[in-house]
């Protein structure tokens, strides 16, 4: 077992989100990113008394994406993709923390989206904590990933002449969270 990295204590931490953020990035057309975020996330930290004793929680309101075009963002929330009206939270909850080098490892849990559940792993690191203004202890984690959107019932495939997908199959995922001690 490691021991917990400096600075991080057991217990509870709390998702800050507003110094927090869930962001993805697709490939749109072959030719360029696309990236989005969910701007509606929480969450906590059960800090264990090693890093591999820990757990995560953590969700994001599906309608919340943003990718700053209301019409992308509209036809997201849809049957063709997040399916929002149906199941308005798309949800993370780790099953184990592994190959801990020092401040990094890797985050394995199960991601819920449009009611389908699938095993995920993510790189995470451990980015140190401090006293804020307030007093309060926060830690800094993060963390990056890769999904298959069709793995989660995202069918939609429109193809271009030249055979590419109109959106990627393959998303990534980007977390940085900022946890309050409770």
């Amino acid at each position: 077992m490691t021991a917990l990295p400096a600075g991080l204590t057991a217990g509870t931490w709390n998702v800050d989100a507003t110094h927090s953020e869930f962001a993805f990035v697709a490939r749109h057309a072959g030719v360029s990113k696309v990236r989005g975020l969910f701007t509606v996330i929480g969450g906590a930290v059960e800090v264990g008394e090693t890093l591999e004793d820990s757990t995560v929680s953590a969700t994001a309101e599906a309608a919340s994406i943003t990718t700053g075009n209301e019409q992308r963002d509209g036809h997201l929330r849809t049957g063709d993709f997040l399916l929002a009206d149906e199941y308005p939270e798309i949800t993370f909850a780790s099953t184990a923390v592994e190959n801990v080098d020092g401040p990094e490892f890797d985050l394995r849990g199960v991601l819920t989206i449009r009611g389908v559940e699938r095993e995920v792993v993510f790189h995470a690191e451990f980015n140190g904590a401090a006293e804020d203004p307030g007093g309060n202890m926060v830690a800094g984690f993060s963390a990056t990933g890769t999904v298959n959107r069709k793995d989660f019932g995202m069918s939609f495939d429109a193809v271009l002449k030249g055979g590419e997908l109109l959106v990627s199959d393959k998303i990534a995922v980007n977390i940085e969270i900022e946890a309050v001690r409770a």
